[in-house]
This record gives C-alpha cells, structure tokens and sequence, in this order.
C-alpha cells in the first residue's frame, strides 16, 4: 500500500518496525501480498549472490547457519504467542494454527541444520 493511503499509525509502524493488529480479512490479505512481493523482489537478488559465492559445500553453510538462527528464533517467539494463546483461552482454530506454525518451524530448523551438517560432512571427506 503507497505512503499516501496508509494512516499515520501504518506509516509510524512502519517507519518504526512496529506491527498492529488488522481485524479486517482484506487488510491481512493486502498486507500478507505486499510481504509476498517485497521478498520475491529481494529473492532474485539473493539468488544472484548466492550463485556468484556458493562455490561449495562449505560456503553454503554460513548462509544456511544464519537462516537456521533467524528461523529458530521467530519460532520460539512464536512459542510463547501459542503460549499466551492457550492461556487466554483464544479460539481453537487460531490455537491449532499456530501449533502447526510451530511444529512446521521446529521441523525447518531440524531440516537446516541436517543441511549444515552435510555441508562439514562433505567438507570432511575431501569431495
């Protein structure tokens, strides 16, 4: 959404890195759209950095020992959102769906660092 349709609230959250709460469907969908957009503009120039660096195994395992991080910690945050969520008896579906958040992302990071360690086992073995 352009800086001239966002309220001075979206603009300070923004400008801030704060996030508010949308009780409207089409503002979670037009929000969930411009995220979407915003990475996939990034992610070609991820990938064109990531073709011109990663030349082998081992230099693939910073970048992936840094999304593991990054991704291991937002999933723990989101632990304690589920906490919180359990603990003030919110609504089963929005319970059930950050379970499967949760459990998704604990599954990722198990995933990643198999990946890291592919990478040193690799490494290791002179191939």
């Amino acid at each position: 959404m352009p800086l001239t349709r966002r309220s001075l609230i979206d603009a300070a959250a923004a400008r801030f890195g704060w996030r508010r709460a949308y009780g409207d469907t089409t503002e979670v969908d037009a929000l969930l759209t411009e995220q979407s957009e915003i990475a996939y503009t990034a992610a070609a120039d991820h990938a064109a950095l990531a073709t011109a660096k990663n030349t082998d195994a081992l230099a693939v395992q910073p970048g992936v020992l840094d999304a593991r991080g990054r991704i291991l910690a937002d999933v723990l945050y989101l632990e304690g959102v589920l906490t919180g969520a359990r603990n003030r008896g919110l609504p089963s579906e929005v319970i059930e769906r950050l379970e499967d958040v949760v459990d998704h992302g604990h599954e990722l990071t198990v995933l990643l660092a198999d990946a890291v360690r592919s990478t040193a086992a690799h490494a290791s073995s002179g191939n």
